[in-house]
């Protein structure tokens, strides 16, 4: 009996790309299940990685491109970016044939420009993959979705309230589906050699450039010190100054953060900004973020007892799973999630665009005796809005972790329960 294959919520955007573009990319970092995910809904498959006769199938691509694309469609061609010429050959087939659903290419790094003649603009459609949500790891039920809440508000609900351990795995585990079978096993090696992966051999493959493992991981734990914030590369340099004695130039920060980046290990939530004149001036700044908040903890050493007694540092964590799993719910209904900071310190954690530009405004707290303040934040933010004569927000939601509940209150903020939510 071959592997039972575990369904992810991409997989409707999957086929609908398929079904009009002549080709995909499924982008993410790596051990997020992109392969799987393709070998799905693909009908033969080329692994650029496979080993088998000293990397012959990398070679073959590398002599001639267009061998790997012979095959029934859709074809899966795991890790294009080991040969980028790959890309335009895909793009040339995609125009000769003129025929949608063609290929499937993976890829858990973005390749810089050299080797690539064409963007594949209209030809190949991105899909951006992530960690499993809780949903996805069947730890949230799924009566609360994302797109209904967002349309028509929030129905009461009483379910079993998370224990605080069981969030605090949560967010140690993460969400790589290799711990799917580890649900008692409270396993954190992914995340590090993850780490080590990027550290060791990734950032090497990138561009062939060898780079200084000690300062990569001082940016890499100064990221984490600084996870969800508006943080600079300037404060990063200080703070790798302050606490490790480092000595990385700014120029360097930005060359790592970058690798990073076309690596999929973070991604920045963009600031949110509506395109009227008004009287608050707004941040511009993005918050930085790990892809996953087992990351964060591996690399600050954190564990559960630790966790437990500071729940402070457990709030950022929490909201690091919560930016996780709205970034992937939000993707599946083309909505866009971005955060609030202006210069009066007003502050809203999540912003989430719908279709129509209307948005939703969201706080995220780890426990129902901040909700709240947490509705008093969203209520005055409704209200400068409005004041400066802008759109206000369509709900005011509070996303909650440890709540067994999800309601609207009578001040017109609704509560939703982490492990209510889905797409």
């Amino acid at each position: 009996m071959g592997i039972i294959y575990k369904e992810r919520i991409i997989d409707k955007k999957i086929i609908d790309y398929l079904n009009l573009f002549g080709a995909i990319l499924i982008s993410g970092p790596k051990w997020c299940g992109k392969t799987s995910t393709g070998e799905h809904h693909a009908n033969t498959s080329f692994f650029l990685s496979d080993p088998k006769g000293n990397f012959s199938n990398k070679n073959l691509a590398s002599v001639e491109p267009s061998l790997v694309l012979q095959g029934e469609k859709p074809r899966l061609i795991d890790e294009w970016q080991d040969v980028p010429a790959i890309w335009d050959a895909v793009r040339f087939e995609v125009d000769r044939l003129s025929q949608n659903g063609q290929f499937i290419l993976t890829g858990s790094s973005t390749p810089k420009r050299k080797g690539i003649k064409h963007s594949g603009a209209g030809r190949i459609a991105k899909i951006k993959m992530r960690t499993l949500s809780l949903y996805e790891q069947g730890f949230s039920s799924g009566e609360v979705s994302l797109k209904v809440l967002c349309e028509n508000g929030v129905k009461n609900l009483v379910s079993k309230e998370l224990s605080i351990t069981d969030l605090i795995n949560y967010i140690i585990i993460g969400g790589w589906p290799a711990n799917l079978n580890n649900k008692d096993n409270i396993n954190t090696k992914i995340a590090e050699q993850y780490i080590n992966s990027v550290l060791d051999e990734e950032s090497f493959k990138f561009d062939g450039k060898r780079r200084s493992t000690t300062k990569f991981k001082l940016l890499l734990k100064s990221i984490a010190r600084n996870d969800n914030t508006m943080v600079s590369i300037k404060t990063l340099n200080k703070d790798i100054s302050n606490v490790e004695n480092g000595n990385v130039s700014e120029e360097t920060i930005s060359e790592y953060i970058d690798i990073l980046e076309r690596l999929y290990l973070i991604e920045n939530i963009e600031p949110f900004s509506q395109k009227v004149r008004s009287r608050t001036r707004v941040r511009i700044s993005p918050k930085i973020r790990f892809v996953d908040p087992s990351i964060t903890c591996a690399l600050l050493n954190v564990t559960k007892d630790k966790l437990l007694g500071d729940l402070e540092t457990l709030g950022i964590l929490f909201e690091s799973l919560c930016y996780r799993d709205l970034l992937t719910y939000a993707d599946s209904n083309d909505y866009k999630i971005y955060h609030y900071h202006d210069y009066e310190n007003n502050e809203i954690d999540a912003i989430c665009e719908l279709n129509d530009s209307k948005y939703v405004a969201i706080e995220i707290k780890l426990g129902a005796n901040q909700i709240e303040n947490a509705a008093k934040s969203l209520i005055k933010f409704k209200n400068k809005v409005e004041s400066d004569g802008k759109e206000p927000p369509k709900r005011l939601i509070v996303l909650c972790g440890l709540s067994n509940a999800s309601y609207k209150r009578p001040d017109g903020v609704e509560v939703v329960a982490i492990n209510h939510l889905k797409d």
